[in-house]
Order: C-alpha cells, then sequence, then structure tokens
C-alpha cells in the first residue's frame, strides 16, 4: 500500500513522534494506522525504559482542589530538565494525573499508574508515550490527598517549583491563600509546637544546654538561656510562631487568632526534593546532542 503523506501527517499528530519513524511504522504496518500506532506504542515503552535510569530532578508541582473545597491534591511530576518542565504536553500530563488522584483517590504511585485517564490510557501508558515523544525521562514521583470535614482546602504554587495545599478552619479565601503562601516561602515543618516530635525538642535542647554550660555562667541563667532558646528554636520551625512573610510585625498565629481562623494541616511540596542532582558540563551535554 502506497503511504501518503497525510498519512504520515495524520499519524505524527496522533502520536506527537517524528516524520521518519511515522513513516517507517506506517511501512511496516502497510498502512494500518491503527497497527502502526500500536508498533509506536510498544517501541515507545522500549524507550522509556532505557531512559529510566536517567535522573529527572526537575519537574513541575500540581494541586488541584474539589467543587465543594473539602477535597484536594498536591502531585510532582519529574523531568530531566527545567525545559521539558514547561512543555505543553508535560504539563497537560501533570494536569491530567492529578485530576485522576482527586477523582479515584489512588493509595500509591503504583496504584495510580494503572489509573485511566481521559485519553483512555493509562498513566503509566500515557507516560510512556510522553518519554518516547519528549525524549526525556519523566517520572510520577508522589501525591498528596487531603480531606478536611470542618475546614476549606487552599492551594499556592509558586511557579512550577512550589507547591502547597493547606486546610483552613474560619478565615476566607484571601487568607487562605495568605497563609499557603507564607508556607511555600518560610517552609515551616509543622503547624504548632504541640506536633513537633518529643525526640526533636530533647535533642536541641540537649545541644542548647551543652552550648549554655560553657559559658560558665550559674545554673539558674542556664536555664533561663536555654528556655529562651528553645522559644526562639520552636518559633523557627513552627507555622503559628513564624513571622508572617507579608506583615514580619506579626506572627502567623497572631494573624490567624485575629481573623479567627486555624490552619488545620499542610503539605508543601518542592520538585526535586531529596533527589541527588547528577553536575553536568551543559555545553558538553549540548554538543553531545548536536553531534549525536
Amino acid at each position: 500500500m502506497a503511504i501518503t503523506a497525510a498519512m504520515v501527517k495524520e499519524l505524527r499528530v496522533r502520536t506527537g513522534a517524528g516524520m521518519m519513524e511515522c513513516k517507517t511504522m506506517l511501512v511496516e504496518s502497510n498502512g494500518d494506522m491503527d497497527l502502526a500506532i500500536d508498533n509506536m506504542r510498544k517501541k515507545g515503552a522500549a524507550k522509556a525504559d532505557k531512559k529510566a535510569s536517567r535522573i529527572a530532578a526537575e519537574g513541575r508541582i500540581v494541586a488541584t482542589v474539589g467543587e465543594t473545597g473539602s477535597e484536594g491534591a498536591l502531585l510532582e511530576v519529574n523531568s530531566e530538565t527545567d525545559f521539558v518542565a514547561k512543555d505543553v504536553s508535560f504539563i497537560g500530563f501533570a494536569e491530567s494525573v492529578v485530576s485522576a488522584v482527586l477523582a479515584d483517590k489512588p493509595v500509591d504511585v503504583k496504584a495510580l499508574s494503572s489509573l485511566p485517564l481521559e485519553s483512555g490510557e493509562t498513566v503509566e501508558e500515557t507516560r510512556a508515550n510522553l518519554v518516547s515523544k519528549i525524549g526525556e525521562n519523566i517520572q510520577v514521583r508522589r501525591f498528596e490527598l487531603m480531606t478536611t470535614e470542618s475546614g476549606t482546602l487552599h492551594t499556592y504554587l509558586h511557579g512550577e517549583k512550589i507547591g502547597v495545599i493547606l486546610s483552613l478552619i474560619g478565615g476566607d479565601e484571601v487568607l487562605g491563600k495568605d497563609i499557603a503562601m507564607h508556607v511555600a516561602a518560610s517552609n515551616p515543618s509543622c503547624v504548632s509546637e504541640e506536633q513537633v516530635p518529643a525526640e526533636d525538642i530533647a535533642k536541641e535542647k540537649e545541644i542548647l544546654v551543652a552550648q549554655a554550660e560553657g559559658s560558665g555562667k550559674p545554673a539558674n541563667i542556664i536555664e533561663k538561656m536555654v528556655e529562651g532558646r528553645m522559644r526562639k528554636f520552636l518559633s523557627e520551625i513552627t507555622l503559628v510562631g513564624q513571622p508572617f512573610v507579608k506583615d514580619p510585625d506579626q506572627t502567623v498565629g497572631q494573624l490567624l487568632q485575629s481573623a479567627g481562623a486555624s490552619v488545620e494541616a499542610f503539605v508543601r511540596y518542592e520538585v526535586g526534593d531529596g533527589i541527588e542532582k547528577k553536575q553536568e558540563d551543559f555545553a558538553a551535554e549540548v554538543m553531545a546532542q548536536i553531534n549525536s
């Protein structure tokens, strides 16, 4: 069967693959468009497998909240380069996956990978096809589902690199966004002192006592020194103790109190957090790609 330019164009539109690869697949399938797509998907999966070992520490954080404001999701999808994180296909994939998280509530990333998207393909099939199209390792790294019975959920995205979802009891949309923005900027460990693990408090106190004892001051003075430094430590790591980023003259706790509101919980994601990034010679990498 003769392979026409129109057939090649259609296959390119449907798969996003290169012109020559589309033509080759059509020749091999004797013009059968569906068979060509199936073969390309198989080939794309093989390509995805080869790229899976490459470090993907860039990417995008996306978030969504349901219509009632009581359910929401936060998701991190990784790529190898920041450039790909801005690609419209990558963005569309991330948005469709976070919608699937909210709709189907998978228990983990493995369960998420088998969920169908609106296209009819699973998350994993779509990811593998995107790897084939873009040419980078792409991974769905993690997600957080949040629900609230007495509050409302709010999100804030700082570009594509940092994302926050939090549950606010009381207050309004503006306050929710402001507090989520503060969490993105200041990265508190938890909401309040009550949530700080006892072992963390004991360890910090032990260090502060040792430091204070080295000053040679009397025991009663050392005790006051340690108490003051512990208060400072707790204010630095807790949301309610931190100075509010938009008005450092008041703490977040004071802001919430004045609004008759409280934060129930929050989750903050930062792209690539905890992933060991490989140091690359960018100029050499570009030349290698040109030569290949």
